[in-house]
């Protein structure tokens, strides 16, 4: 029995010393998991909303606007993806002519199965649970300014409702114009632009993806709104 007794006692001493020499890893790749599964925010949150879909699988409201940033059309679906087009022209190469392929301004929108083709045009892509602070209107802007391309009418339009904005930092989209459309609040935003998507930018507002195409946007810190 002792001799039975001091191979288990041996066993377990090298069980735990194993244990022990694992600890510090396992430890490690315990705070990793653990970082990137409760991060919605920045870089780590918009490659988890990648592997959710990206658009394609997560639920979008896509709202349309002029270049004077005048909404005419509003679409929501699930299946939502994005996928440019490519034009070929001829280009002088190494000396010689060749079909040169590049990214046409002509983007393909599918939602659940149906197409639009857009060009030009102002296109929000809105996920659901993600709404704006503020909507902004003709009146608003015209309120604070003669003239719409006055560049202090952003400064003045936003700092109109700068008491609506309750978390650190904004998000303020303007059209091709300059007119404000609407403006996101959060504690953490992220932004990357889309290299295979022209003039297309993604950003992460608290875990809620919003891409925003051919519009102009500012990140501003909301102290600098004096709020």
């Amino acid at each position: 029995m002792y001799s039975n007794f001091n191979f288990n006692n041996k066993r377990k001493s090298r069980f735990v010393k194993k244990f022990i020499s694992f600890s510090p890893f396992l430890l490690l790749v315990a705070i990793i998991a653990i970082f990137i599964l409760s991060s919605k925010n920045g870089w780590f949150g918009s490659k988890i909303n990648d592997l959710n879909g990206s658009i394609t699988g997560n639920t979008y409201e896509c709202q349309f606007y002029s270049n004077g940033g005048q909404k005419f059309m509003t679409v929501e679906g699930q299946k939502i993806d994005i996928k440019s087009n490519t034009t070929s022209e001829p280009a002088v190469v190494n000396g010689s002519i060749e079909q040169v392929e590049s990214i046409s301004s002509v983007i393909s929108i599918i939602i659940d199965g149906h197409s639009v083709e857009s060009c030009g045009t102002t296109v929000l892509f809105i996920e659901k649970g993600l709404k704006p602070n503020v909507e902004f209107t003709l009146t608003d802007i015209h309120s604070n300014s003669d003239g719409i391309e006055d560049n202090v009418i952003i400064a003045n339009v936003v700092n109109k409702y700068r008491n609506l904005f309750g978390k650190s930092r904004v998000v303020v989209i303007q059209s091709q114009l300059g007119n404000p459309i609407c403006a996101f609040s959060g504690n953490n935003i992220y932004y990357e632009v889309c290299s295979d998507l022209p003039k297309t930018t993604k950003l992460m507002v608290d875990g809620k993806a919003l891409y925003i195409h051919r519009a102009n946007f500012q990140i501003i810190d909301k102290e600098l709104l004096g709020g």
